[in-house]
């Protein structure tokens, strides 16, 4: 993005811990992981944390499973690993991902989401009512970033910040979480580039008045996002 001569600043508005050790049930599941038919990581950190699991009881992957992976940047992790996973071609996002064609017809057939503790239960529901037999195999746990209450308001001033970049509604969430009423009320005028219509429906709610949504939560979707911030973008 600074290649396209943006000026950035990072703020993390989430941080990431592994779960110290996984629970009898959880364990199980990756124990049983050869008799799923369909495995599904819900994001990179999903990749991270759960192939590390995985491949501590399995140094050598089942056969015969389908893999899938919401976003290309989450397929290219499993990718390392030696595993080719379906993604959405365009949506990436677990309704997306719903949309591919192998998991239309599951009845019966068992599924593993590998993901973080909570997060939205879409697909499980879904696949449960298509008739999955759904098991969710909970990695790591997110968390929001230890900032002195004002210091995420301090910055945002300081650096003169007029967009900002959320790549997904948990983000917006701690961001309001880390602002005080005050505080939120005066950056709602800043731009923001969100990575759905469910992350723009929830901004809108927030307040924010300015929001641009990108195609996905890619890199390149949301630089493309960006561009129409940009006066005389033509958009």
């Amino acid at each position: 993005m600074e290649a396209a001569g943006n000026e950035v600043y990072h703020q993390p508005l989430l941080t990431l811990a592994a779960l110290p050790e996984l629970s009898g049930p959880q364990r199980q599941r990756v124990l049983d992981l050869d008799r799923y038919q369909h495995v599904i990581f819900i994001s990179g950190n999903a990749v991270q944390f759960g192939m590390a699991a995985v491949e501590g009881y399995w140094p050598q992957l089942p056969v015969a499973l389908h893999w899938y992976a919401i976003g290309t940047a989450t397929a290219a992790l499993l990718e390392s690993h030696g595993i080719a996973a379906v993604t959405p071609e365009s949506d990436m996002t677990s309704e997306g991902l719903l949309a591919v064609s192998q998991l239309q017809q599951v009845r019966d057939q068992r599924v593993l989401i590998v993901k973080g503790e909570g997060g939205r239960a879409t697909l499980a529901q879904a696949l449960t009512g298509r008739g999955a037999l759904v098991d969710e195999l909970a990695c790591y746990r997110r968390e929001v970033p230890a900032m002195p209450p004002g210091s995420l308001a301090a910055n945002l001033s300081r650096w003169g910040i007029d967009v900002i970049l959320l790549s997904s509604g948990e983000g917006l969430s701690n961001l309001q979480l880390l602002l005080s009423p005050t505080e939120t009320s005066n950056f709602k005028h800043i731009c923001l580039v969100v990575p759905s219509k469910r992350v723009a429906d929830q901004a809108l709610e927030a307040g924010f008045d300015q929001i641009i949504t990108a195609e996905n939560a890619s890199d390149v979707a949301m630089l493309r996002a960006l561009q129409k911030s940009k006066p005389g973008s033509g958009d």
